[in-house]
């Protein structure tokens, strides 16, 4: 192998629901960012979309940063195949030797890459939370991945020396996608793959959908969190959160407590969330919760104990009881939006 050979950032683009996964867009935008922070390398950033969708999907790609698109379409790939998409994904990777490859760290990403990878013989970093390149040498494509380890307690850098392509998994929510910016220029490639060769095991019988009416608080503008200090009333929160149009999250000691369902966990075994608004009512701050909030653009902490860490990283807090303070501050929005204009 010679490592010289290979180039560029491939983003692996997941569809979801007709549209380019949130976090695939989001490693576009993590990908333009690294590669304009290292422009000697003149590195490209290329999408890689793998299916049967309309053309704006393609076009999509290429407005959220991608300066190139791999489109491997077939008719007959309605629905993912592990094998499929392996099979077609190594030949992209043999053919044109991307240096770096990054997948969102999705249902869908979690089983790909780990196959792509051991095809590839080489290393695979998962749910990294920063990327960079090799800081003390600027004309290096070293790709520095930095993940959470020990249950959060500890974040560990992994660098891939000695193995191409350089790959990992990002967690849905860690990064930020780039405006949308339809008068940007890119290149379309096309590709009519065969498949009738590859053999699939497995044979999807039914696709069935996830309850449209299930929790998603990773799309929220507005989240009320509460922690083990909130014990078993998170009425209050969700009266609280309905009141202003927002969503109810919850520490990972209050779900394994059974207060409130997994969907709503949020931290380093949770969701990554990025809201405008994080309250966090009896949550201590623990820095596994920590990693799936601290980049919400405001967050308001409510704890009894004013030596809290949670309180490190507000950016206004009130020491008291939550279950106290909440019924009033739902009271007082409710007097709100009923005055008379």
């Amino acid at each position: 192998m010679n490592i010289a050979d290979y180039k560029d950032i491939y983003v692996f683009c997941e569809v979801k629901d007709g549209k380019i996964h949130d976090s695939s867009l989001e490693l576009l935008g993590e990908a333009s960012r690294l590669v304009n922070n290292r422009p000697s390398l003149g590195y490209k950033v290329v999408g890689l979309i793998i299916g049967n969708y309309d053309e704006h999907l393609i076009d999509d790609i290429g407005y959220f940063g991608a300066d190139k698109v791999i489109y491997l379409k077939n008719e007959g790939i309605n629905h993912y195949s592990t094998e499929i998409f392996t099979s077609l994904f190594m030949d992209v990777i043999n053919n044109d030797k991307p240096d770096i490859i990054l997948v969102p760290a999705t249902v869908l990403g979690r089983d790909l890459a780990p196959r792509v990878a051991a095809r590839c013989d080489t290393g695979l970093t998962a749910d990294a939370t920063k990327l960079d390149f090799d800081p003390e040498n600027l004309e290096s494509p070293l790709l520095y991945v930095t993940r959470p380890a020990f249950g959060g307690n500890l974040f560990g850098t992994i660098i891939n020396e000695t193995k191409r392509p350089q790959m990992t998994t990002i967690r849905p929510g860690v990064m930020e996608k780039l405006k949308k910016h339809t008068g940007r220029q890119f290149i379309k490639d096309i590709r009519n793959v065969d498949i009738s060769t590859i053999k699939d095991s497995v044979k999807v019988l039914e696709v069935l959908q996830k309850d449209h009416m299930a929790v998603d608080i990773t799309k929220a503008d507005i989240i009320v969190s509460g922690g083990r200090g909130i014990g078993d009333n998170f009425h209050i929160l969700e009266e609280c959160a309905k009141m202003m149009g927002a969503e109810v999250g919850a520490s990972r000691g209050a779900v394994d407590k059974g207060y409130i369902k997994k969907d709503h966990q949020v931290g380093q075994t949770g969701k990554t969330v990025r809201p405008k608004v994080y309250i966090a009512c009896g949550i201590s701050g623990a820095v596994q919760h920590l990693a799936g909030m601290e980049k919400s653009d405001y967050i308001i902490a409510i704890n009894k104990d004013p030596e809290a860490a949670i309180f490190g990283v507000a950016n206004i807090g009130f020491v008291g009881d939550a279950l106290e303070i909440l019924p009033l501050i739902t009271e007082e929005i409710k007097r709100y939006r009923e005055r008379p204009f």
